[in-house]
């Protein structure tokens, strides 16, 4: 008995693409299995952000939601925010810090952290650790990624004027 394939279509990193998928596929399975490798698969359950990508701005676990309600969206991946020849602001910080060891969890950290920054003018603590939670490093311990997203948060505070903060990028 053969599956049936459905179509999808979203805004990809900007461009509009269509994918056919099954209705139980996951995004995380799509997006791999067509080349966007960033997005890592971590546990299949929504509890480490190896595979957070940013669904219509808001950080989302791409292992948990199924790639038909993708549907008419907008979802970006690493791949939108870096390469490893021009790397973003947060990602040359974890490099300067040495925040990275064995780099599986940074993609979803990044994409964490791109939610805030794109979301957020004021970046305090606790609105931080709110954006970041659900974002699991088993290597770290933490401190040298927090110095490296303190760094680029500070740079850009300085850089913006103060608006309302909102947590609406906030992973829930």
């Amino acid at each position: 008995m053969t599956k049936t394939t459905h179509t999808v279509s979203f805004i990809l990193n900007g461009e509009k693409k269509t994918f056919g998928t099954r209705p139980d596929e996951k995004l995380l399975t799509l997006l791999r299995r067509e080349g966007y490798r960033g997005t890592k698969y971590g546990c299949g359950q929504g509890t480490c952000g190896a595979c957070t990508v940013l669904l219509d701005g808001r950080a989302t676990y791409a292992c948990l939601l199924y790639a038909m309600q993708a549907e008419g969206r907008e979802v970006r991946t690493i791949e939108s925010v870096g390469t490893f020849d021009n790397p973003g602001d947060f990602q040359k910080e974890l490099v300067a810090a040495g925040a990275v060891q064995c780099g599986y969890c940074i993609p979803g950290m990044v994409m964490s952290a791109t939610a805030l920054m794109e979301t957020e003018a004021v970046f305090e603590d606790e609105i931080v650790k709110e954006y970041m939670d659900g974002n699991l490093c088993r290597c770290t311990g933490y401190e040298k990624i927090w110095v490296a997203l303190r760094k680029t948060l500070d740079k850009r505070a300085a850089e913006k004027p103060a608006k309302k903060t909102s947590s609406k990028g906030a992973r829930k």
